[in-house]
């Protein structure tokens, strides 16, 4: 067998037989079962000075590429989100040229794309509502104007000032009465950020997901769909049920993403869409999987992507808000980037077993899109690190 080294807890090593290269085939037609977008990541300049509190030094050419793929594979790209290190490393200026930049690969690739909107630009700590307000609709504002579809996401800002739900009804209501094109909004958990901590007005998700949802019942035709990242699918499937006609569920849900995004529920809304950071790990085996939905073939997406979900749950294993250095590992394992490193020195931010087994479970759910290249790379981080082949 071809081996693949891997390195436990402890520093011992072992052998894993190293999986062939899988059959998977890019779409030959447009999706239709589901709606389906990849949280993508940047790629920094190998040379560049990405070390922690620089601007971000970015390599447009593999961080525009790695979106190209994306959508080869009949996927839509989510931008200039969390998974972008939005607030990990990706400053205002980077941002901004990042939307302006995917919004036109996006055209030119007859792609969907969605971008962030939010009020990070803004450098000081503690804004007034009003002062949010503004700063989203800024963020929204240019984002309409560059032809993408905007994901308003959750601010720290307005969890800093807040003191009460009525204080986001009135922030939500303000900015979606000014946009000229539905957006997405996202509920992002403490997990992911826990400057987060109460937002919609609570702790409890009960109770922040009803105030969510008369935001949405006060502006239907303002809202194309939800992003839940909660890490809690009973909460999705609740908020899910409940959401107005024509609005999506989409999921956000590293952990869970295999039945959400399956037939989990029941009557007009049995699923979820997604919008995910897995995605952008295992991108021609979530294509995969939907094509086999689109075939009516059931059996066969839970066989292909069911495996994936033991591994997104190693990438986005606590503390998740560091699932960012997991995806762009194995893109470089997959030959997306040309090295391992990410923009504010993140990189570091998991440890060598950690990433053993991403590999590990990588390899096991056929997410290595060039298994030998994968395995160069990975031999050679070990050595690199002292580890005895």
């Amino acid at each position: 067998m071809t081996a693949l080294r891997l390195l436990s807890a402890s520093g011992a090593v072992s052998d894993a037989e190293l999986n062939e290269v899988t059959g998977f085939t890019r779409p030959t037609a447009p999706l239709r079962s589901r709606v389906a977008y990849a949280a993508a990541h940047v790629v920094p300049v190998v040379w560049g000075d990405n070390t922690p509190g620089q601007p971000a030094d970015i390599d447009w050419d593999s961080t525009l590429a790695f979106r190209r793929n994306v959508y080869s594979w009949g996927l839509g790209v989510a931008d200039a989100m969390d998974t972008a290190q939005r607030n990990m490393g990706l400053d205002a200026a980077a941002t901004r040229e990042l939307v302006s930049r995917s919004a036109q690969v996006a055209r030119e690739e007859g792609g969907s794309v969605v971008v962030g909107v939010n009020t990070d630009h803004v450098d000081e700590t503690h804004i007034s509502l009003d002062q949010v307000i503004d700063a989203y609709k800024s963020q929204l504002h240019f984002t309409e104007e560059q032809g993408a579809g905007p994901v308003l996401m959750a601010s720290r800002h307005l969890a800093r000032v807040a003191e009460s739900a009525d204080d986001y009804r009135r922030v939500y209501r303000s900015v979606l009465e000014s946009a000229t094109t539905p957006v997405v909004l996202h509920w992002l958990g403490t997990a992911f950020d826990p400057e987060l901590e109460g937002y919609f007005g609570a702790s409890d998700w009960q109770t922040a997901s009803a105030v969510l949802l008369d935001i949405i019942a006060e502006n239907p035709d303002k809202v194309a769909g939800v992003k839940m990242s909660l890490l809690n699918a009973e909460s999705e499937i609740s908020v899910r049920e409940r959401l107005p006609e024509g609005v999506r569920m989409f999921t956000g849900d590293d952990f869970n993403y295999v039945s959400l995004i399956g037939d989990s529920g029941t009557g007009a809304r049995p699923y979820s869409d997604a919008l995910l950071g897995a995605f952008a790990a295992i991108t021609p085996v979530a294509s995969a999987a939907i094509q086999a939905l689109d075939a009516g073939d059931a059996a066969a997406y839970q066989r292909i992507l069911g495996p994936t979900e033991e591994l997104s749950r190693q990438v986005f294993a606590a503390p998740t808000f560091y699932y960012k250095t997991g995806v762009a590992f194995l893109a470089w394992l997959n030959g997306h980037q040309p090295a391992f490193q990410m923009v504010g020195g993140l990189h570091s931010a998991r440890s060598l077993p950690h990433l053993s087994r991403i590999v590990e479970l990588a390899n096991a759910s056929l997410a290595l899109e060039n298994p030998e290249l994968a395995r160069e790379r990975w031999h050679g981080m070990l050595r690199l690190n002292g580890v005895t082949l």
